[in-house]
């Protein structure tokens, strides 16, 4: 199965390779073909996309679909929404390798969520960041110190955050 980084690679390639059609109907002009689009490309982003489409024809019929079903996704969103997903990505290649992991798995805990608890969490945060700008930072350094934390460091701290919610 391919992984998500070469899932995510592979979207923002066809992002790309879609952005100055975009930009063509912005402009009223007449949009270029995605042919003629392709043609404009340097060679070498022409060999990335054809490399990005072998990648897209080996994998199975299932995951092809996930994959049209994600580009049809991202067409259909708001373009300040796509530029939060764009600033997203960029801050999470930023990452060291085990902080995205810990990111990967963080994202695994929260599927298991329900998605009204999952909103519950996302709307909570955002408001209490939008009160609080000044603790991004703090929050940030805390992810940090807990994903160095040993399983039974993080153990205690939970119990200790436990503790002081029930005084």
């Amino acid at each position: 199965m391919v992984g998500r980084t070469t899932l995510a690679a592979l979207a923002v390639a066809v992002t790309l390779a879609l952005l100055p059609a975009t930009a063509a109907r912005a402009a009223n002009a007449p949009t270029p073909t995605a042919a003629e689009r392709f043609e404009q490309l340097p060679p070498e982003q022409k060999e990335a996309l054809r490399a990005k489409l072998r990648e897209f024809k080996a994998m199975p019929p299932k995951e092809q679909a996930r994959v049209r079903e994600n580009l049809r996704r991202w067409r259909q969103l708001p373009p300040e929404e796509r530029e939060r997903l764009r600033t997203n990505l960029r801050e999470f290649r930023r990452l060291s390798p085990k902080e995205r992991q810990a990111v990967r798995e963080h994202v695994r805990d929260l599927r298991g969520q329900s998605a009204e608890r999952r909103a519950e969490l996302r709307q909570r945060m955002r408001a209490y960041l939008k009160e609080h700008p000044e603790r991004r930072e703090q929050i940030m350094e805390n992810l940090r110190r807990w994903r160095q934390m040993s399983a039974e460091e993080r153990q205690e701290a939970r119990e200790r955050l436990r503790e002081r919610r029930r005084k």
